[in-house]
């Protein structure tokens, strides 16, 4: 038997502001809190369903340079340049980390400067 992914944890100075934003990104849902500590968001559904679930851990140290793990997302409902428009409505922000000019994905940073992409291809909504 192989593992699965059940979380991705992410420490943050701000777990309300990336909660709200990655739930509006993800069309994801407050699961469980802990005030002052963390947020967990996921699916409707909860923590064991197809897609993994995200905790937020409050942490005041800053962000040093690239993440080294990071997140891609592929759009569902729209093709990539409406989703990308959503996205920056949303608050993320395009950033350089040197992706070639001519790259088929767009690379972003969260409102704390959390790198992810936005990936081409259309996947179905679970």
């Amino acid at each position: 038997m192989a593992c699965r992914i059940g979380e991705h944890v992410l420490t943050c100075r701000g777990p309300e502001v990336l909660a709200r934003f990655w739930c509006e990104v993800l069309d994801f849902v407050l699961l469980d809190r802990e005030e002052g500590v963390y947020i967990e968001i996921g699916p409707r559904e909860g923590f064991g369903g197809p897609q993994p679930t995200i905790f937020l851990i409050r942490n005041d140290e800053p962000k040093n340079g690239h993440a080294r793990l990071h997140i891609d997302v592929n759009p569902t409902d729209r093709d990539q340049e409406a989703e990308l428009e959503r996205l920056l409505a949303a608050g993320a922000k395009l950033v350089d980390i040197g992706q070639p000019a001519d790259a088929s994905w767009h690379v972003l940073a969260d409102p704390e400067g959390n790198e992810f992409c936005l990936l081409k291809r259309r996947l179905d909504p679970l």
